[in-house]
């Protein structure tokens, strides 16, 4: 009698395991999808406005591809960073723009940069960003680039052309473009693999239980 109900509880608890193993080959995808989070949206404009800039500059992804590139990889490392420095009295920091990087019309991120500070270009990571978000306040050494690509764009600025090799049209943005895709590649990929460790993490689950019900009526039964 024991030996029976073991038996039909291992086939039972074997149907189980199997069909859950059936279900993360042959559909995982579907599975992926019910529990990702929804992907934050891309940024595709650029908004600078500041000294000397009547009305905001808009750069967007669509028009001007390459320039759009550029100036994201100016201040978009600084979105996660760590702060790299202190502020510099008022009257060494230079003339004051505002980056703001947005999805359509929806605003994502905001830097202020000083392209003429005292010492090499600063930026500013505020603590107050779009759509009521907060970031931890950090200041930042700005690249050297900087400067030469907010005049590129529109920015009253005095041109460095020593300091960007060829300008926007020698190649500046090119590369950018391809690092930014291929970055965007590697965390989809580790997406899905974490996605995919959850679900076979359920499929062993599913296993223990049943291999802890037959101990459990092992015992039970002798």
């Amino acid at each position: 009698m024991v030996r029976g109900a073991i038996t039909r509880f291992v086939a039972a608890t074997g149907v189980l395991a199997a069909a859950a193993v059936l279900a993360a080959g042959l559909a995982p995808g579907a599975a992926m999808a019910e529990g990702a989070p929804k992907p934050a949206p891309k940024p595709n404009t650029i908004q600078i406005t500041g000294k000397g800039i009547d009305d905001p500059i808009v750069i967007t992804q669509g028009d001007s591809k390459r320039l759009f590139s550029s100036l994201l990889s100016e201040v978009n490392w600084m979105y996660s960073a760590r702060s790299q420095t202190a502020a510099l009295p008022a009257d060494k920091l230079g003339a004051k723009y505002t980056i703001t990087v947005l999805a359509g019309k929806t605003g994502l991120q905001t830097y202020d940069v000083f392209p003429s500070a005292v010492g090499g270009p600063r930026a500013h990571r505020l603590a107050k960003q779009p759509g009521g978000k907060k970031a931890a306040e950090g200041w930042f050494y700005g690249r050297l680039t900087l400067p030469e690509t907010l005049r590129v764009s529109g920015v009253p600025l005095e041109a460095k052309p020593d300091v960007v090799g060829g300008g926007i049209g020698g190649g500046i943005g090119e590369d950018l473009v391809e690092d930014a895709e291929a970055a965007a590649g590697v965390d989809e990929v580790l997406g899905e693999m974490r996605r995919l460790y959850l679900l076979n993490g359920a499929v062993i689950a599913v296993i223990f239980i049943g291999v802890a019900g037959i101990a459990f009526l092992i015992r039970r039964r002798v």
